[in-house]
């Protein structure tokens, strides 16, 4: 007693169909997923910002005329390129950081560093005596998402990281001047 072909083909319609329902699940979970990451680095873009302009307002709050620099000087989530390199940058008197970053190929990474990231990118610190001597410190900078979602530098030659707040541009500033 064998199975009819009709039988067979009609169980094989029904398991396709399932497995179709399934898909649209699947797909939807995927799509958003992409969503969320899309609205993470924008936010997480915003939060970069915010760092570098806390920093630049509290030093010139301090000096008796601003000298310190933030370009651009207004960010907004819109500003936020997605397919492409993002540039921030703090200057005062030809010391600058420069700091770049930019959406992973993948929503998530661990390709550059062990923690999972979804932005990524470098700051950079020269003035006019490290251009002289062909030198320009760089650091790279990663968006984690950890338990605590947050930028993080990460320095290959040392292999010291951390995160990525005013105490460490204080610290890469003190550096070039």
């Amino acid at each position: 007693m064998g199975l009819h072909p009709e039988n067979i083909v009609d169980a094989r319609l029904r398991k396709l169909a399932k497995d179709i329902e399934a898909l649209a699940g699947k797909d939807e979970t995927a799509l958003k997923h992409s969503r969320d990451i899309a609205k993470l680095r924008r936010s997480a873009s915003m939060e970069l910002f915010s760092v570098c302009a806390n920093f630049v307002d509290g030093v010139n709050s301090l000096l008796s005329t601003p000298e310190m620099q933030l370009d651009p000087r207004d960010f907004s989530e819109d500003s936020f390129q997605e397919d492409g390199p993002n540039l921030l940058q703090i200057n005062v008197r030809g010391r600058i950081l420069q700091i770049e970053f930019e959406s992973t190929p993948d929503l998530v990474s661990t390709e550059d560093f062990r923690i999972p990231y979804t932005l990524a990118g470098a700051v950079r610190a020269f003035n006019q005596a490290l251009l002289d001597k062909d030198l320009i410190e760089e650091q790279l900078l990663f968006y984690t998402l950890e338990k605590k979602t947050m930028w993080r530098y990460f320095d290959a030659r040392t292999y010291r990281s951390g995160e990525f707040d005013q105490a460490y541009l204080v610290g890469l500033m003190e550096q070039l001047l």
